[in-house]
């Protein structure tokens, strides 16, 4: 059965795939953007009207915000593919996502900026994008860090064991694709439905947000399965210590989404944060046992 799920896994994440994926990303993003460039030019201009009731749809600065979202897609599509490798990898690609999030934020919120104000920290959407920026700074040097760290830690060799581990846990990423699709799928029809009836642009934006907050939700009941799968081939204290720190990180990225302001960057640097530490002393541990 780890054997049959191993193959499929294989074959579904093979490079020409991989390759495929990557490449059908960079075109739908740089026609995304051209396309919701033009709707932007096209309605400032009178020439369609579509509203001007959201800045996605009046300023083209906001047009950076499609491609982003489209990469951000591939990004989850690599998550999956780098969740059976190991517990730090798989934590490293979700803080590499969560700070790409918050760059695209930054774009969806540029437009919002006051210039004209006397007092830059009177504009609470000043304020915002100054916090989002520092956040930014920070997050790219802990995940430096964390890469550091990472790349110190001894390999060790594959056997019998690990390798069974490594098919349970792509298992479990098979069973992630057709989740990830069927959010997708609702995504778009919720859009749909609630663009109807009210702003295709707001509803483009909650809807973005309400995918990554739900797939970040079954993201933690997998990294839960992967840690009980653990038990079963280590019983090194350091490696569950670790890997249950990083799920501790998974579930504060994930309640980042629901929160909005200092909150939102506080939950997000302190998780990254956290993973760091965590690793850092299961590095120290790993040199003495």
């Amino acid at each position: 059965m780890l054997k049959i799920g191993s193959k499929i896994f294989d074959g579904i994440f093979s490079e020409g795939n991989r390759k495929i994926i990557e490449s059908f990303t960079i075109w739908t993003a740089t026609i995304g953007f051209i396309f919701h460039l033009s709707l932007v030019l096209l309605n400032n201009y009178s020439i369609i009207n579509i509203g001007n009731e959201s800045l996605l749809l009046t300023n083209p600065i906001s047009a950076i915000y499609t491609p982003f979202s489209i990469i951000l897609y591939y990004e989850i599509f690599l998550l999956i593919y780098f969740l059976p490798r190991s517990f730090t990898t798989s934590i490293l690609k979700q803080f590499e996502i969560i700070s790409l999030i918050i760059i695209r934020r930054i774009f969806y919120d540029i437009p919002k900026l006051d210039l004209d104000s006397g007092n830059w920290f009177n504009n609470p959407d000043n304020l915002q994008i100054t916090y989002d920026l520092i956040s930014i700074l920070i997050l790219f040097f802990l995940i430096y860090l964390f890469n550091l760290v990472k790349s110190g830690i001894e390999n060790k060799k594959g056997n019998k064991s690990i390798n069974q581990f490594i098919d349970s846990k792509k298992i479990i990423s098979i069973a992630l694709i057709p989740v990830m699709l069927c959010l997708f799928i609702i995504g778009i029809y919720n859009w749909y439905s609630i663009g109807m009836d009210s702003n295709f642009a707001s509803s483009f934006y909650y809807v973005n947000e309400v995918f990554y907050n739900t797939f970040f939700s079954i993201l933690i009941i997998a990294d839960v399965f992967i840690l009980l799968l653990s038990f079963l081939y280590t019983e090194r204290y350091s490696q569950i210590m670790r890997n249950t720190g990083f799920i501790i990180c998974t579930i504060l990225i994930r309640l980042s989404f629901s929160s909005t302001g200092l909150t939102n960057l506080l939950l997000i640097v302190s998780s990254v944060l956290f993973g760091l530490l965590i690793l850092k002393i299961y590095s120290l541990m790993n040199k003495i046992e």
